[in-house]
Formats: structure tokens, C-alpha cells, sequence
């Protein structure tokens, strides 16, 4: 058996999906990826067992293993996700919620200039495409506000099938306000001492997708964040950000 925790959307996916065999889409020491269903974008269309060394994303079961065992296939039994024989077990919940941001001026109730949605999705390297790293910057920003976006909600979910299952499936968690947690600690550190060592920590997250995710979220405040407020504003991120192991 490995213990794991799991965000509340990912526990009830995994309760609710039938008994059988689930296609690996991608295997590691560091993360495994299976599909529960074959509609990308959908909760349970991607969903990961990660161990303590990988980016612990909003769409995953989350272990504390160094290392994962091998896994040549993928079983769901009776709302357990099994790797080969050995079942995946969830023991409490996380919330991958964004934090509220905290800003000393009022944000307006209107969302940020709409991204070109449709040319964006898919369109960089990698198990999540750097454009759609900057949209869920975005989106997880607008939630952070407390900003509906629904028109630009409704176009990413329409346009999920043009990139990988993984990052179709952080959109959806961006949509529903879920994050990394170096993303949330970003948040809370805006406008306070700790904004430059969060700003770095959060551009380290994989090759490129800690400082997608930076691009977006600061296109999202150039916007919501009011220009007289310059305490509100992140720190500058480095030039270029070092390699992180995980799946993201």
C-alpha cells in the first residue's frame, strides 16, 4: 500500500470512476500519470501519483516517496487507484485552493483583457506547453481576486484537446482556482519581504513552468492590481530559471 493525500476534486473523481484497467500516459520515478476517462480537460481526464521530490500539482495524488516503484500498469478498484498490484490509498484531503489576494487597494470586479485563448493552448515544449503555463498564471489569479472569467473559461475547456492530457487537466484545476503550492505561497507573499524569495522559488518549478506561470499571474495584476499600489507588485523573477525535477 502507499499512503497518499489528495485534493478534495481528486478524491471524488477517483471514488466515482469504474473498476477496470487505466491507460499510463506517463511514467517516472518522480510522477505516473493515468487517464480515468478519455476527455482531456475533464476532471480525472489526467491524474498523477507524485512523490516528495516532484511538483506537487493541484491534479494528484500526493506521496511521500522518494522514489515510485516502477509501474508497468494501471487498475482502478473499487474507487482506488492501483499501480500494478499495489493500491494508492487516500488517507486525508488538501486544499489546493489560491489564496485571497491581499492588496491595499480594492481590485475592480471586471477580469483582466481576455488572452488569445485559441492561439495559446498547446503551443510551447514539453508535458505543459509554456503558453499554457501563462494561462493558468492568469486564471489562477482571476480566482485569487475573486474574478469570474467565464467567457475565457468556456473557450480553454473548448480548446483542451489541442495539448497534452497533464496540461489540459492544470487549466481545468487554474479554472476551479487550484494551484501549485509554490504558486499560493507567491500569493501571499505579494507586497511583503518574502516576494523576492517566493518569486524565485516559484520560477524554479520545472523547465519553464514556474516562470509561465509568473507571466500570466503578472499580466492578470498588471490589470486587476491598481497602478497607485506599487506594494502590491511581485518581485522581478531571475533572467532564467534552474531545472526542477517533477512532472510539471
Amino acid at each position: 500500500m502507499i499512503p497518499a493525500s489528495a485534493p478534495p476534486r481528486v478524491a471524488a473523481v477517483l471514488s466515482t470512476a469504474p473498476d477496470g484497467a487505466v491507460p499510463v500516459l506517463h511514467r517516472g520515478p518522480d510522477a505516473v500519470y493515468v487517464a480515468l476517462h478519455d476527455r482531456p480537460g475533464e476532471p480525472g481526464g489526467c491524474v498523477g501519483v507524485v512523490g516528495r521530490r516532484a511538483v506537487r500539482v493541484p491534479c494528484a495524488l500526493h506521496t511521500r516517496l522518494d522514489t515510485l516503484p516502477p509501474v508497468s500498469s494501471a487498475r482502478v478498484a473499487r474507487g482506488v487507484l492501483h499501480l500494478d498490484d499495489v493500491p494508492v490509498v487516500v488517507g486525508r484531503r488538501e486544499d489546493p485552493s489560491v489564496p485571497r489576494l491581499r492588496l491595499p487597494l480594492e481590485l475592480p470586479a471586471r477580469p483582466a483583457p481576455a488572452p488569445d485563448v485559441e492561439a495559446m493552448v498547446g503551443r510551447g515544449d514539453g508535458l505543459t506547453p509554456y503558453d499554457d503555463d501563462v494561462l493558468c498564471g492568469w486564471l489562477a489569479v482571476h480566482r485569487a481576486a475573486g474574478v469570474a472569467t467565464p467567457e475565457v473559461d468556456a473557450r480553454v475547456r473548448a480548446a483542451a484537446q489541442r495539448t497534452t492530457a497533464l496540461s489540459a487537466a492544470l487549466l481545468d484545476c487554474a479554472v476551479h482556482g487550484e494551484v501549485v503550492p509554490a504558486f499560493a505561497a507567491w500569493v501571499r507573499a505579494l507586497g511583503t519581504p518574502d516576494a523576492a524569495d517566493r518569486t524565485r522559488d516559484l520560477a524554479a518549478i520545472g523547465h519553464s513552468s514556474g516562470r509561465g506561470l509568473l507571466e500570466g499571474a503578472r499580466l492578470a495584476l498588471a490589470s486587476l492590481a491598481p497602478a497607485s499600489a506599487p506594494a502590491s507588485a511581485p518581485a522581478s523573477a531571475p533572467a532564467s530559471a534552474p531545472h526542477h525535477r517533477g512532472a510539471a
